[in-house]
C-alpha cells in the first residue's frame, strides 16, 4: 500500500510540473489536480504538443491547451485540436472559441479540413495597416460624438467596429490602436474627462403586485413575463432544430447525421412538440402547465403540437377520457396539430421490438413482476439466451401462447436510476378501445414514447422532471435502433396545497361520497375548474406566472385565485343576488307599480352598457345587513342607522321589526327618502325585488392541511383530513331578472359577495351557481 502511494505522489508531481511548465500557477495546477478526468487529459495534450513544439510549451500555447481540456465534450477530437494549437495554426481564444464550436457541430467523421480551417481563420495573417485603417475608418464614423463626449464616448463601439471588418484580429491589438487614435483625436485627459459620468436614473418597472410563492425548497419569484416571451426563442436556451447533438449528454452516433438530414428535409427546420397524457384520467392543474409549455413552446417559435394518446393500457382506458382531455386542451385555448394514438403505431413498434432482439439488444424474459421490482433486482438467468429463442417467444407472445406475466420483452439496458433492462412488452388479455383483440400484448411507456416521438419527427421532447431518469433510455433506444432521436428536455411539476390530484385518490373520494366526481369544483382536475367557474385566461396566467422553472413548484391556491380575480374583475357583469333573504316592505313607496332601475354592468366603465332591474315596494336583503341592536363600528342597517339602497338614489330607514313566535327578525317595514334630502347614510347595500329563485354553492378548501397525503402533517391519511364545511348549499337564494336568459358556465359578479358561474346543474325551473372565489382575498388563506 504504501509503495502504492509513492507512486501516485510521484506522478502527482510531475502532473504538477508538467502543468506550471506551460503557464499555469502552482495553486491553479494543484487545483487541475483535483479534477481527475481534467487532469488525464491536460495531460494527454501536453505530452502531444512537447512531440510537436519540443519539451518546452510556450505559454501563449500552454493557455490555449488549458482551453482545449477544460471545454472540450468529445475527447476523440483532442489529438485533431491540438495538433493546431501546437502547430500555430490556431493561435488565439477567437480561433479556438470557432475550432470547439465547429467540433461540436460535426461530430461525425471525417472532418473537411478546408472547410474547418476556413471557420476558424487558420492561415489569415491580419497586418497592423489593415488595423490601423479599420480603426481610422470607425473614429471616423464616430467623430462627432467623440468630440462631443471625449473620453465619456463608449469606446467598446469603436472596437466592436472594428472587429466587425476584421474577425479574426488580435483584440489586444485592437485595442491599442484604438487607444493611440483617440489620443491623436482628442488629445490627454483632461480633468472634466476623468469625472465619473453620472448614471441615469433607472425607471422604476410596473408594480406587477406581490410576487410569492411556495415551492419544495425555498421561495422563488413569480414570473412577470408573458408565458409567449418566456418561450419564445433563446430564452429557454433549447437547441434549434436539427441540432439535436448540441444537446449535453445527447448521443452520436455513425447515422446520426444522415437521420438528422432526413428530418429537416421532413419538417422544413420547424419546431415540433407534443403533449401525451394517458386516457385513463382526467387533467387537472399540473397538466395545465404542461399543455401550456408543450404547445405555448411550439406556438411561442412558429411550430406545431401533438396531441398524443398514450393507449398503451387498455385495461384502465375508457373513451370518456379521450374526450375529455381533448375538450380540455381546446377550453384552453390551443388546436392540436393532429390528434394521434400510441396505438396508431402499435404494429411499427412491434417490427422494432423484432430488430431490437436481432440486434442482440432485448430479450425474452420468464422472472415475475414481483422479482423484477425495485431498483435491486437479481439480473435475469435469461439474459444471454440466443436471439432465435427470443424471436420465437416474442411470436409466441403475440399469438396469445402464453398467460399474463409468464413472459416479458425487456431491453438490455440500465437506466440513470439504476434500474436494469427494463420492459418493452407484456402480455394483457384486455381488449383495447380501437385495436379491439388484434392485439395480446401491448409496449411498456419506456420502450413506447420515445419512438412515437420518432415517428413524428418531435424536435422537443418537453415532460416533467422525474422522467429525467428516463432520459438515457430514451437516447438509447432510438440509437439502438438507429431511428431519428429527439431531445427529451424536462421542467419542473406544477402541484397545489390543500389538495390532492392523484388518479387513485380522487377515485376514492368519489367512491367514499366525498365529492360528486371528477368535476367536483372542489378539486383540482381542469373539468372542476371549469365548473367552479374558473376562466381559461385566468389559468393560462397562473402557468405564465409559475414560469417555466426546472425546479418542482407547489403554489399556493391563492395565488391561483388571484389570476382568477383580475380575470373576472375586467370580464364578469355586476349582478344583484342575496343569498340569506330578508323580507323588507317600503311603507311610502314613490309610485303604484315597479320601477326600473338601470345598473352598470361593469361600473367602472359605465360605456360597456347597462341592465335595468325592477325596484318596488317589497324588496330583499341580506340578513346580515341588518342588526336589531347596534354595535360599534356597524355602518349598516339598524332600527337607528339609515342605509342607501345601491343604484336606486334611496335610503331607508327602519319603522317596524316583525319577528315570528321564536323572536327571528322575519319582515322589516321601512320607509325610503331621496338620497338628495337625506343626510349621507354609512353605507349602501344590495338588494333584489321580484327575484328570482336559485340555488347558490359555496366551496371553501376540500382538505384542513396544506399537504393532506403527507403522513408527518396527517397521520391517519387524506381521507381522514377531509374539511367537513367544504360546501355549503343555499337552496333558496335570490337573483335579479337580468340573470334569467344565463347558460351555462357564464360568469358573474354578485355584488358585495363574490364571483359566481352558472353550474351544469341548472334546469329551466331553477339556476344553479357556484361560487368561483370571494371578492377578496380572505387573509386566512394566505
Amino acid at each position: 500500500r504504501s509503495s502504492f502511494l509513492l507512486a501516485g505522489s510521484i506522478m502527482a508531481a510531475e502532473c504538477v510540473s508538467l502543468f506550471t511548465a506551460i503557464g499555469l500557477s502552482e495553486q491553479k495546477a494543484r487545483e487541475t489536480l483535483k479534477n481527475e478526468a481534467l487532469s488525464a487529459v491536460l495531460r494527454d495534450a501536453v505530452v502531444q504538443a512537447q512531440e510537436i513544439q519540443g519539451p518546452v510549451v510556450d505559454k501563449v500555447t500552454g493557455t490555449l491547451l488549458y482551453n482545449v481540456a477544460s471545454r472540450l465534450k468529445d475527447h476523440r477530437r483532442l489529438g485533431f485540436l491540438v495538433e493546431y494549437v501546437a502547430g500555430k495554426k490556431i493561435t488565439t481564444d477567437l480561433q479556438l472559441n470557432a475550432a470547439l464550436e465547429y467540433v461540436k457541430s460535426h461530430p461525425v467523421d471525417p472532418i473537411n479540413m478546408a472547410e474547418f480551417e476556413n471557420e476558424c481563420g487558420v492561415g489569415v495573417a491580419v497586418t497592423p495597416e489593415e488595423i490601423e485603417e479599420a480603426v481610422e475608418a470607425a473614429v471616423k464614423k464616430y467623430r462627432t460624438q467623440l468630440l462631443m463626449e471625449r473620453y465619456h464616448f463608449n469606446m467598446g463601439l469603436l472596437m466592436g467596429e472594428a472587429r466587425s471588418k476584421l474577425k479574426w484580429a488580435d483584440g489586444k491589438i485592437i485595442k491599442n490602436e484604438v487607444d493611440m487614435q483617440v489620443l491623436h483625436l482628442l488629445g490627454p485627459k483632461t480633468e472634466a474627462d476623468l469625472e465619473k459620468k453620472p448614471k441615469a436614473a433607472k425607471q422604476k418597472p410596473a408594480d406587477v403586485g406581490k410576487k410569492e410563492s411556495m415551492v419544495e425548497n425555498g421561495d422563488v419569484k413569480l414570473e412577470s413575463m408573458s408565458l409567449m416571451d418566456q418561450l419564445r426563442g433563446e430564452a429557454l436556451k433549447f437547441h434549434k432544430p436539427g441540432e439535436n447533438y448540441k444537446t449535453e449528454g445527447y448521443i452520436v452516433t455513425a447515422h446520426t447525421m444522415n437521420l438528422m438530414k432526413k428530418h429537416l428535409e421532413i419538417t422544413g427546420g420547424q419546431v415540433r412538440t407534443r403533449f401525451p397524457p394517458e386516457p385513463n384520467g382526467i387533467l387537472h392543474i399540473g397538466h395545465a402547465k404542461a399543455i401550456n409549455f408543450n404547445f405555448g413552446y411550439a406556438k411561442a417559435n412558429g411550430g406545431i403540437c401533438f396531441l398524443r394518446y398514450d393507449d398503451t393500457n387498455p385495461e384502465k382506458e375508457e373513451e370518456k377520457y379521450f374526450t375529455a382531455i381533448r375538450d380540455m386542451v381546446e377550453w384552453l385555448g390551443y388546436k392540436p396539430y393532429a390528434i394521434t394514438h400510441a396505438s396508431d403505431y402499435f404494429d411499427q413498434l412491434y417490427e422494432w421490438a423484432v430488430e431490437l432482439i436481432k440486434r442482440g439488444h432485448a430479450y425474452a424474459c420468464h422472472q415475475k413482476v414481483e422479482e423484477i421490482k425495485g431498483h435491486n433486482p437479481p439480473p435475469s438467468p435469461w439474459r444471454d439466451r440466443p436471439v432465435e429463442e427470443s424471436l420465437l417467444l416474442l411470436e409466441g407472445m403475440r399469438k396469445g401462447k402464453f398467460s399474463e406475466g409468464e413472459v416479458t420483452l425487456r431491453m438490455k439496458m440500465v437506466m440513470e436510476d439504476g434500474k436494469m433492462d427494463p420492459v418493452a412488452y407484456r402480455i394483457k388479455y384486455t381488449p383495447h378501445h380501437r385495436t379491439g383483440d388484434k392485439w395480446c400484448i401491448y409496449p411498456t411507456y419506456d420502450y413506447t414514447h420515445c419512438l412515437c416521438d420518432s415517428i413524428e419527427h418531435i424536435t422537443h421532447s418537453l415532460c416533467t422532471k422525474e422522467f429525467q431518469a428516463r432520459r438515457s433510455s430514451y437516447f438509447w433506444l432510438c440509437n439502438a435502433l438507429d431511428v431519428y432521436c429527439p431531445v427529451q428536455w424536462e421542467y419542473g411539476r406544477l402541484n397545489l396545497h390543500y389538495t390532492v390530484v392523484s388518479k387513485r385518490k380522487i377515485i376514492k373520494l368519489v367512491e367514499t361520497g366525498a365529492v360528486r366526481d371528477w368535476d367536483d369544483p372542489r378539486l383540482f382536475t381542469l373539468t372542476a375548474l371549469r365548473r367552479r367557474g374558473f376562466p381559461t385566461e385566468a389559468i393560462n396566467n397562473f402557468c405564465a406566472r409559475v414560469g417555466v422553472t426546472v425546479a418542482q413548484t407547489t403554489m399556493e391556491p391563492h395565488l391561483l385565485e388571484a389570476c382568477v380575480r383580475d380575470v373576472l374583475n375586467e370580464s364578469a357583469p355586476r349582478v344583484m343576488a342575496v343569498l340569506e333573504p330578508l323580507k323588507v316592505i317600503i311603507t311610502n313607496f314613490p309610485a303604484a307599480k315597479a320601477i326600473d332601475v338601470s345598473v352598470p354592468d361593469f361600473p367602472a366603465d359605465e360605456s360597456r352598457g347597462f341592465h335595468k332591474v325592477p325596484f318596488s315596494s317589497t324588496i330583499y336583503i341580506e340578513q346580515t345587513d341588518f342588526r336589531e341592536v347596534m354595535e360599534k363600528g356597524y355602518k349598516r342597517l339598524t332600527p337607528d342607522q339609515s342605509v342607501g339602497l345601491r343604484h336606486t338614489g334611496y335610503v331607508i330607514s327602519v319603522q317596524n321589526v316583525v319577528k315570528n313566535n321564536s323572536g327571528k327578525v322575519i319582515e322589516l317595514k321601512v320607509t325610503c327618502t331621496k338620497s338628495e334630502a337625506s343626510e349621507k347614510p354609512k353605507a349602501f347595500i344590495h338588494w333584489v325585488s321580484d327575484p328570482i329563485l336559485c340555488e347558490v354553492r359555496v366551496y371553501e378548501r376540500l382538505f384542513k392541511h396544506k399537504s393532506p397525503e403527507d403522513p408527518s402533517e396527517v397521520p391517519g391519511g387524506f381521507l381522514s383530513d377531509l374539511n367537513p364545511n367544504s360546501l355549503n348549499l343555499i337552496e333558496d337564494a335570490m337573483v335579479d331578472q337580468s340573470v334569467k336568459t344565463a347558460k351555462v358556465f357564464d360568469k358573474f359578479q354578485f355584488e358585495r359577495l363574490g364571483y359566481f358561474s352558472v353550474d351544469p346543474d341548472t334546469t329551466e325551473k331553477k339556476i344553479v351557481f357556484n361560487r368561483t372565489v370571494t371578492l377578496k382575498e380572505d387573509p386566512g388563506k394566505v
